[in-house]
């Protein structure tokens, strides 16, 4: 048994320790649907999906993946119905209050990332210090994508790059995909392994467009309020079986 089997806490026995993802992505897709077919409002499917949520992010820490990113709420969801909106903000905010202690306790790192300034005032306070008050935990990385868009974050990287090689800091010729990396929101985070939709819809919906290059994709039809532990272990159990070359005829894992 390694050193970091013994950190771990209920792990799955036909998993390996060697192949776990490092850094797992999840859209959680399907909480209006699941209300819906329970004749229920559909803020009751996004209350249920953050039991989901925090159910996925234990895992994650018990089983030893060191970051999980979460597609909380997108740049094109401010199209949705104005009540709904107004409650996700709300709902984030508590979240925030009543859960930053057991944060806090149990080692986890939090992290936000998309365009925060467009977010309610009393939002950011509380982000600013659930930022603040984790961000020398070392236990699991967190980050919660909020008012986020791929196409947004990559602008915005390509534009910071920019001014630096204006103001003569930066000669054209020494831009790579290290430096472009250093410029998006998931700068210091693991490359991302492992994506997860739920809800059977088949797209990536403008989320970490340039980090899942080379990540595995999972698909499932699951609503996301009935996204369990049982259904995150099939998940790796899939990701598991899967032969990653990245693009080469012999996966890393395969040389000897």
């Amino acid at each position: 048994m390694t050193a970091k089997s013994i950190l771990l806490k209920d792990f799955p026995a036909d998993l390996r320790i060697d192949r776990m993802p490092k850094h797992v992505a999840v859209i959680m897709d399907g909480n209006g649907r699941w209300a819906k077919q329970r004749g229920l409002p559909r803020i009751m499917g996004h209350r249920k999906g953050v039991d989901a949520l925090k159910t996925l992010l234990r895992c994650c820490r018990d089983w030893g993946i060191e970051a999980l990113t979460a597609y909380a709420f997108s740049t094109e969801n401010w199209g949705r119905p104005l009540e709904e909106v107004d409650f996700l903000m709300t709902l984030f905010e508590r979240i925030l209050r009543q859960e930053l202690e057991e944060m806090i306790e149990e080692n986890v790192q939090i992290q936000f990332m998309g365009n925060l300034a467009a977010l309610p005032e009393s939002l950011r306070l509380e982000i600013d210090r659930a930022m603040g008050k984790t961000q020398s935990n070392q236990g699991i990385k967190f980050t919660v994508a909020t008012n986020y868009g791929g196409r947004q974050e990559i602008l915005q990287a390509c534009r910071a790059i920019a001014l630096q090689v204006q103001k003569g800091n930066l000669q054209p010729d020494e831009i790579d995909e290290s430096l472009f990396e250093q410029h998006l929101y998931t700068a210091g985070t693991p490359e991302l392994d492992l994506l997860i939709r739920s809800s059977g819809e088949m797209r990536v919906s403008n989320f970490l467009l340039w980090q899942v290059a080379y990540s595995e994709i999972y698909i499932t039809d699951t609503l996301w309020p009935d996204f369990h532990r049982d259904e995150f272990h099939r998940a790796l159990v899939n990701y598991q079986q899967r032969d990653r070359r990245f693009g080469k005829l012999e996966s890393p894992s395969t040389k000897r």
